[in-house]
């Protein structure tokens, strides 16, 4: 069979049996075709690749695209997927992927953003113009919320509510959650849809979409990446989009909220992801420990002198 249609056949087992998002059937969608390409190079069929193959070509990737651990992991997911079908398709025997372990990942803290930067940013923002308007009320959603770029780009006006300050998203594989803004964000809204949507929007324009362009299709998740990229940039900080959701989270920690509500909140299918962000509480509590314990240091030799 040809490899084309391997792989064609491969994404459509991605969508139709596994049920992946399409953002999941891409991604392995592209490392496959990358791995069946390097698979004609090296002149082997899919039944020469064993583990010790794959092994080889996962650090060639490492090597020459200098891709991060999160990625081989990613890769090794793909591969994985792919030899199941490969092996279900009758093309191999068996999954020489089965036996590839994940790499170990060095844990990183997600960066959070103080409530003074965030208010600094939504400052900046030209609200003279439509697609200002929007930005903020983007941005304000999206942080009052905790929403990912994608459930962003993804609503339609049917999915507001803003008299009951609640949102229907569609999250990673397409599983809806119900999602609750502030006043703040809900006014945003308001504002937006009363005054700047309608401009972007044009007189026969019919989108759904809640965030629309200036040439009133959907926004997308890139439209949003760059201009929050150009308001970050005016207000002085390198902060992504994403930000905005991990600042959801620990604000919520902080202000009390149990572990099992915040997965429900952002989303997560394990609580284990949930539970990078109790890490973000230990840091903040180490940094005030090392700023405070000198001070404590000094009043205590006080105290042994007299």
């Amino acid at each position: 069979m040809d490899n084309s249609v391997i792989l064609k056949r491969f994404c459509s087992r991605l969508v139709a049996i596994e049920r992946h998002a399409f953002l999941t059937k891409e991604c392995y969608r592209i490392e496959i075709k990358r791995f069946l390409a390097f698979l004609e190079t090296e002149g082997k069929q899919l039944c020469d690749a064993d583990t010790d193959f794959l092994t080889a070509y996962l650090v060639l990737r490492q090597n020459t695209d200098k891709i991060d651990s999160r990625s081989v992991s990613k890769a090794i997911s793909a591969l994985r997927s792919f030899f199941r079908f490969a092996v279900d398709e009758r093309l191999i025997n068996e999954n020489p992927a089965s036996l590839l372990d994940n790499p170990k990942r060095k844990r990183v803290l997600p960066e959070v953003m103080e409530k003074e930067i965030f208010e600094n940013l939504l400052d900046v923002i030209d609200v003279s113009k439509p697609q200002g308007v929007r930005d903020r009320c983007l941005f304000e959603l999206i942080y009052s919320a905790g929403l990912r770029v994608m459930e962003a780009a993804g609503l339609n006006l049917r999915d507001i509510d803003i008299s009951g300050g609640t949102a229907r998203v569609k999250g990673k594989g397409n599983k809806e959650r119900l999602v609750f803004f502030g006043s703040e964000a809900a006014g945003q809204i308001n504002q937006y849809l009363s005054f700047a949507r309608p401009k972007l929007a044009g007189k026969v324009n019919k989108s759904q979409a809640l965030f629309i362009s200036k040439t009133g299709k959907r926004l997308s998740r890139k439209g949003i990446w760059k201009n929050y990229a150009k308001w970050a940039s005016l207000a002085g900080t390198s902060s992504r989009v994403h930000t905005l959701r991990h600042s959801f989270a620990t604000s919520l920690l902080e202000g009390g909220a149990d572990l099992r509500t915040v997965q429900e909140l952002l989303g997560h299918a394990d609580l284990s992801t949930t539970q990078i962000y109790t890490h973000v509480q230990r840091s903040v509590l180490k940094e005030n420990h090392r700023r405070f314990l000198p001070n404590l240091k000094q009043a205590r030799g006080c105290y042994e002198e007299i």
